[in-house]
């Protein structure tokens, strides 16, 4: 996925998403994290995609699980994503949406030409690996198989239904031994946190989906994490 146009379209998205559109809209920096970009452009500039599909039981959410041997994130579900390259384009205009597919389809084999790109969050900063994150929303309008493309890279990948993310019983509170908490979901025999469950935790949020849920129910995370 090099060069060529690439958009942003809220047209002929289905109805259910339309609360997640309003969210994307509307929400502030502060509002989805304390972590945001350093003021002196300090970072790599990097984006995820963020992939709405519609399953069997309803809306889900693509995520893969990082190989167990990478030195930094290793074993731990995300979003498909990664660094900006010089051929993505401009950070600050659409080089995020380009390297979003690019890297979704280079980690799971995922056709950029099924997917409709409708909005992009504000960037926020992960200081543990200095990486300035954009997120990029999609729609998973013409659905094909995905699958690990590098073992090295991806140990798996999966989806989430959202009905399972919002869940109560399959929510819970990571305590870092630093002392850091933020949430988690136990779903797919996965433990996601960190970044990505605390953008799923903000969408769900925002998008009025959250169901009430135990934050005293924690989950300890041990110094590897």
């Amino acid at each position: 996925m090099r060069g060529g146009d690439v958009d942003l379209i809220k047209d002929g998205l289905p109805g259910w998403l339309d609360p997640v559109v309003r969210a994307v809209e509307t929400v502030e920096p502060l509002q989805l994290s304390r972590f945001l970009p350093p003021a002196d452009g300090a970072g790599r500039q990097s984006a995820v995609l963020i992939l709405f599909g519609d399953g069997e039981r309803g809306p889900e959410l693509l995520l893969m699980e990082r190989a167990t041997s990478l030195r930094s994130h290793a074993g731990q579900p995300s979003f498909p994503g990664g660094a900006l390259d010089p051929e993505d384009g401009d950070p600050k205009v659409d080089g995020p949406l380009r390297a979003a597919l690019r890297e979704a389809e280079e980690e799971t084999g995922l056709n950029p030409g099924g997917v409709q790109l409708f909005g992009v969050l504000p960037k926020l900063y992960i200081p543990v690996s200095g990486f300035v994150v954009t997120p990029v929303l999609g729609w998973w309008r013409e659905p094909t198989p995905v699958d690990v493309v590098d073992p090295n890279e991806t140990a798996r990948v999966f989806t989430v239904p959202v009905a399972d993310l919002t869940d109560p019983a399959n929510r819970a509170t990571t305590v870092h031994p630093s002392g850091h908490r933020g949430p988690a979901f136990l779903v797919e025999s996965a433990l996601v946190w960190g970044f990505t469950a605390g953008v799923i935790d903000r969408l769900l949020h925002y998008s009025g989906w959250e169901r009430p849920w135990d934050r005293d129910k924690q989950v300890p995370l041990d110094w590897r994490a």
